[in-house]
């Protein structure tokens, strides 16, 4: 069994597989990383392995060494990836999106295939029918676009998300709604068309926290799966320890 751990900037997501079926997934916050690692160990003594993507702040060192297995390994450059890494600057790409095109070339080999996670903030990446990891795009999430309008003006509330009603908000709130959520939805809109415009046959995957909140107004048919990083991870893992 493999013990997958994804520390983002505001949760961690820890799951258990056996091959490749995910047999149990938790989300806590951050800070209760090690107690829920600890419970997941305990809950399944066949576990033999673990995976750490790290994009926090806590000290990956630290981690392994109160994982008690050996094999413990955290993402990183020195780990084998089943892509061709064309990012200029490779030491900077986060782990979290090294496991997404690793999902994308597990599930779609030989594709065309554009990632979009929805989550602290709203990625892009993009990788070729050969297997050639070419970049993408970086803004900021639903949640930080509220909290940012709010921090950075005196007038403006900080709301709950929602989706808008019109595209021409009547109300200040209104407004905002329509221009973070609106904002966002012909953002991603834009980014596929010009994909599908330059590559035939495009695979289309929206994933990340914010997946399911957004699958409502885009309208379009695309293949949602929360769980894609994880499996990344996982498949990674696989590749690094297989004999």
């Amino acid at each position: 069994m493999n013990l997958i751990i994804d520390i983002g900037n505001t949760n961690t997501k820890i799951a258990v597989f056996e091959h490749d079926n995910i047999i149990e997934i938790d989300i806590i916050n951050a800070e209760n990383t090690i107690k829920a690692i600890n419970k997941f160990l305990c809950k399944y003594k066949a576990i033999n392995k673990a995976i750490i993507s790290n994009v926090s702040e806590t000290n990956n060192s630290t981690l392994i060494n109160k994982i008690s297995i050996d094999n413990v390994y955290y993402l990183s450059d020195k780990l084998k990836l089943p892509f061709n890494n064309m990012y200029k600057s490779k030491e900077t790409l986060g782990s979290d999106r090294k496991a997404l095109v690793s999902a994308a070339i597990k599930h779609y080999p030989n594709n065309n295939v554009l990632i979009i996670d929805a989550g602290t903030c709203i990625t892009t990446d993009f990788i070729d029918a050969s297997g050639n990891y070419h970049g993408g795009s970086i803004s900021p999430g639903i949640n930080m676009r509220y909290g940012v309008l709010s921090e950075k003006t005196s007038n403006l509330p900080k709301l709950e998300r929602k989706y808008p009603l019109h595209i021409t908000g009547s109300s200040t709130e209104d407004s905002i709604h329509s221009g973070i959520i609106n904002g966002i939805v012909y953002e991603i809109r834009e980014y596929i068309s010009e994909y599908q415009k330059q590559y035939n046959g495009i695979n289309i995957i929206l994933t990340g926290g914010d997946s399911d909140f957004l699958s409502k107004p885009l309208k379009i048919s695309i293949f949602a799966n929360r769980n894609f990083l994880l499996e990344g991870l996982n498949f990674i893992l696989n590749l690094n320890t297989e004999d």
